[in-house]
């Protein structure tokens, strides 16, 4: 069996918490016939923790939880497809996944996970699809991609940024070369320019799948991304979150911050956002640094402080709205955090419907 380092295994519960929210919701939507989610490249849902403990993996997490619950959906489907390239892998899975019931079906093959989503077929616009896409190194067929993107769904990537960083500047074989541009739709000479620049690979599969969603309408295309470390405090790679639903964003960074223990990512920060320094963007204020790679709710508190300083009686409403469509902040799940930051950071005034951001500490 593989070994799930503490990476891998906040992968899993990271999708396994988001499975659960967006299953309730959409079952108990009444347009909704009932949902499809797909690992295409799902292994065999068994391993072995660093500690020598048998973790469980994101197919048999996903179809025990939707096992249990669509007995309380007579009258609705869920339909499970799990693939992977190794025939013994997808026996081990076999025996490990609860059985079909007349409204709970799983399908497992041994396939290309690129040829399984062509052959998947979106036909019923009642169905909602959740896919998980987990390839093993940076390989990305978005043409297989292509037609859940644009579908009524959600599409989860696991962008595996840290073998393309260490590849593509000294990539020699043409096969080689080949995966990365197709990866990126770019040449090899410009990835090469990104050198180690995670933000530029990250962003410019953002640009990809936005590019393929396309005009739906009116719609916005969300994008949410969270980026995973290992022991060594190195990025391995970027779970992406691609979805046409509010609130399917929404849900997904407050699950993610939930994983990772009330912050964005496992990176360690050695105590270092506890640190004191001047802000002097808008006045002189006495704040902590803020990483990117690693929020905290005192850094939503100071992104909502300064979007709103000098303001009072601002409704929780609309602080709540103005963290919905940031790219990591969750405007759930940390309310009651960011309240406290606001008041002992800044000395804002938190009321029982409003906030006044009046405060000069």
């Amino acid at each position: 069996m593989d070994i799930a380092h503490p990476h891998t295994i906040k992968k899993f519960e990271l999708i396994e918490a988001y499975v659960k929210e967006w299953s309730q919701k959409l079952l108990n939507n009444p347009k909704c016939n009932g949902i499809v989610f797909i690992d295409c490249m799902c292994n065999s849902g068994v391993y072995i923790s660093e500690d020598g403990n048998t973790i469980f993996g994101t197919p048999i997490r996903v179809a025990n939880y939707l096992a249990s619950i669509m007995k309380n959906y007579p009258n609705k489907k869920a339909y499970l497809y799990f693939n992977d390239l190794s025939f013994e892998k997808i026996e081990e899975l076999n025996t490990h996944i609860p059985s079909n019931t007349s409204n709970f079906i799983v399908f497992t093959s041994v396939l290309d996970g690129n040829q399984l989503l062509r052959e998947i077929k979106l036909e019923d616009s009642k169905l909602s699809y959740l896919l998980v896409y987990d390839p093993y190194q940076a390989t990305i067929d978005w043409f297989a991609l292509m037609p859940f993107i644009q579908n009524w769904g959600d599409v989860i990537v696991n962008h595996m940024v840290s073998d393309t960083i260490r590849a593509v500047s000294q990539v020699k074989r043409p096969s080689a070369k080949e995966k990365y541009e197709h990866t990126y739709l770019s040449s090899i000479q410009e990835l090469a320019n990104f050198k180690s620049d995670r933000d530029a690979f990250e962003m410019k599969v953002q640009q990809i799948m936005t590019i393929l969603r396309g005009g739906r309408g009116n719609r916005r295309y969300y994008i949410a991304s969270f980026p995973f470390f290992n022991t060594c405090n190195a990025v391995v790679y970027n779970l992406l979150l691609g979805t046409g639903s509010l609130e399917g964003f929404t849900t997904f960074k407050k699950v993610a911050w939930k994983i990772f223990g009330g912050k964005s990512s496992g990176k360690k920060t050695y105590e270092s956002e506890g640190q004191l320094m001047i802000n002097t963007d808008y006045m002189t204020t006495t704040t902590t640094p803020a990483d990117e790679n690693c929020y905290f709710p005192k850094d939503i508190a100071n992104y909502l402080h300064h979007m709103f300083f000098g303001q009072e009686n601002v409704p929780l409403a609309d602080v709540w709205a103005a963290l919905e469509e940031h790219p990591v902040f969750p405007s759930e799940g940390f309310r009651p955090e960011i309240k406290q930051c606001l008041q002992t950071t800044f000395g804002d005034k938190i009321a029982q419907s409003t906030i006044s951001f009046t405060g000069t500490k």
